[in-house]
């Protein structure tokens, strides 16, 4: 019997038995904040892989959409239920909220001073701060902000989807945690 004759997919407890196994090597808290991310399929993108990677805890700010909007509900699979959300507020209020919650705030975006994501302050509590699809995250995030970091691309394109974006900023963060 060859290797890809034994391959099969791991069914729903094999996953969760998997799963268990990455939380108990998982210390350090995730947060997310989502500034003006106004497309409900990238905000139910969001949720999903805010599920898929533990974030506790979900702040909106500006115009974004709620992950209770029925196209962030169809692309979220009902994640929405899983991760606890706070309404859209101002982004001082959403940055503040973080904080309190003692939550360090990163910035994934492009700025002359941003790091690139492998180099970034990901490690102990930190909450991701993205911004909307059109301009990103706004000056007022960028300024509370603790550090800015930028995913590093080598194609013609000049950045990635928001939903995108989060995805690899949260794995690399988990990444960096599991590696130590």
């Amino acid at each position: 019997m060859t290797t890809a004759d034994a391959r099969r997919q791991l069914r729903a407890t094999d996953v969760k038995r998997l799963n268990r196994g990455w939380r108990r090597r998982t210390e350090s808290r995730l947060g997310l904040l989502v500034e003006s991310v106004t497309q409900p399929f990238n905000v139910g993108s969001i949720m999903r892989s805010a599920a898929a990677f533990g974030v506790e805890h979900l702040w909106l700010a500006g115009n974004a959409a709620p992950p209770t909007h029925p196209g962030a509900r169809k692309t979220g699979l009902g994640t929405e239920r899983l991760v606890p959300w706070d309404p859209a507020v101002p982004v001082p209020d959403a940055v503040r909220a973080a904080r309190e919650a003692g939550f360090r705030i990163v910035a994934i975006e492009l700025t002359t001073d941003a790091l690139p994501l492998h180099e970034a302050p990901l490690d102990g509590d930190v909450c991701l701060a993205v911004g909307g699809e059109d301009h990103g995250c706004s000056p007022a995030l960028l300024g509370a902000a603790d550090a800015v970091a930028y995913i590093p691309q080598i194609g013609r394109v000049g950045s990635l989807n928001v939903a995108v974006a989060t995805a690899i900023a949260l794995a690399e963060t988990r990444r960096r945690e599991w590696a130590r």
